[in-house]
């Protein structure tokens, strides 16, 4: 706002209330400015014990988002399949699921913890701790950097590890089991939760759950690090997916008006309001994520919402590509804009680069990443010509270090 210099917008405000005033619009417009960065580390998640995979860990690359320039960096840990990452909000810790189903003789899978180097980007191991469910293949971090969330897909439940004051992690806070099944007798024969997500008040926690064909919402302590369901309305009789669709991944609009999950075994995206204030979601639409006339098989695996809230992304993996969505800002359903091709074979995974610019997909079964532009206006996808070589690719994290 501009005033003229003889104006003073706070004098009929009594002089404290003025002073109160003036420091939480300055708090506001601080928060409003975006901190820009220009150099990132890229995390690279994968699957190491796959046939045929020459993969050891995590890799890295150094990223400059001025030039768009990315520079290998190798090797950043040796670890087991840790196919989905996540970074604590301070940027000195990464995080990262060990995707099997028997840990030190137990029927559960790995999170491991670890250090960054913030000259090297090299990754130090801190401690692993049991994920409390066979098959970890997804991980959150709350924003303040607190607590780890993890999702078991073959354990079919979820759980919750503190993190202390060195990064490490400590033993589960919380821990919930999923039960029951879907309507596909092959991949629905058990609970299978796939991922868990946190609201923007982080007063709640989504899960998709791919063998129940439910996306639940359970509230989240803060205080405690505990999970517990929400009201059964909210998540049964609004959220329940299609049978056999088999919801996996959750996404929300910048706006927090509607949120998406991106359904498996159906290959669509369902569009749901959402009730900030009870954390209800309410189904809205379903729509297809690849061609009619494509008769393969179909299996969709990631999405994501473009910063600026108008476009989303869903792949696909046999048709091995990305469908491009256009948001309608009032009443949040999509509309199609484009079948985008990966470049390669089997896109897991995706990531939109800090700024929302480019695009990283993620091609497990050619053993690369192909980087496309984003058109801002149209959201359509133009490869760059940048591709990276990593062995069984899945996730893709970005550390700012500037």
């Amino acid at each position: 706002m501009r005033f003229h210099r003889t104006m003073n917008p706070t004098r009929h405000i009594p002089r404290g209330i003025a002073a109160f005033l003036v420091f939480v619009f300055s708090v506001l417009c601080a928060e409003a400015t975006p901190v820009s960065h220009k150099k990132y580390f890229v995390y690279v998640g994968t699957y190491t014990a796959e046939a045929g995979s020459t993969s050891k860990g995590i890799y890295a690359y150094g990223f400059d988002s001025e030039t768009s320039e990315l520079t290998p960096i190798g090797l950043a840990a040796e670890t087991t399949n840790p196919s989905f990452l996540a970074v604590h909000p301070n940027h000195r810790f990464l995080y990262a699921v060990n995707e099997t189903g028997n840990y030190q003789g137990q029927k559960s899978g790995a999170v491991s913890a670890f250090a960054i180097d913030r000259a090297t980007g090299k990754l130090t191991l801190l401690n692993e701790v049991a994920s409390k469910g066979a098959d970890p293949c997804y991980i959150t971090v709350d924003k303040t950097g607190k607590y780890v969330l993890v999702a078991n897909y073959t354990g079919g439940s979820v759980a919750v590890f503190p993190v202390l004051e060195d990064g490490r992690l400590g033993e589960a806070s919380a821990f919930i089991q999923h039960t029951g099944h879907g309507a596909d007798p092959e991949r629905q024969e058990g609970p299978h939760a796939h991922s868990i997500d946190l609201s923007f008040d982080e007063r709640f926690a989504i899960v998709d759950d791919l063998g129940l064909d439910e996306t639940l919402v359970y509230k989240f302590d803060k205080t405690k690090g505990s999970l517990s369901l929400n009201d059964p309305q909210v998540y049964t009789t609004l959220a329940k997916a299609d049978p056999g669709a088999g919801p996996r991944h959750f996404a929300f609009n910048p706006n927090g008006k509607f949120a998406y999950v991106v359904n498996e075994i159906q290959s669509t995206v369902s569009v749901f309001s959402y009730d900030g204030s009870a954390g209800a979601l309410r189904r809205l639409q379903t729509i297809s994520t690849y061609p009619k006339e494509f008769s393969a098989h179909n299996d969709d695996a990631e999405i994501e919402v473009l910063p600026s809230g108008k476009f989303l992304y869903a792949s696909n993996r046999g048709h091995d590509s990305i469908a491009v969505f256009a948001i309608d800002p009032q009443k949040g359903t999509l509309t199609l804009i484009e079948y985008a091709l990966t470049r390669g074979k089997t896109p897991r995974s995706f990531e939109i680069a800090p700024g929302g610019s480019l695009l990283f997909a993620a091609n497990e079964k050619s053993n690369n990443i192909v980087v496309f532009s984003i058109d801002a206006k149209t959201g359509r996808l133009t490869p760059t010509g940048k591709v990276l070589d990593v062995s069984e690719p899945v996730c893709v994290k970005f550390v700012p270090i500037d």
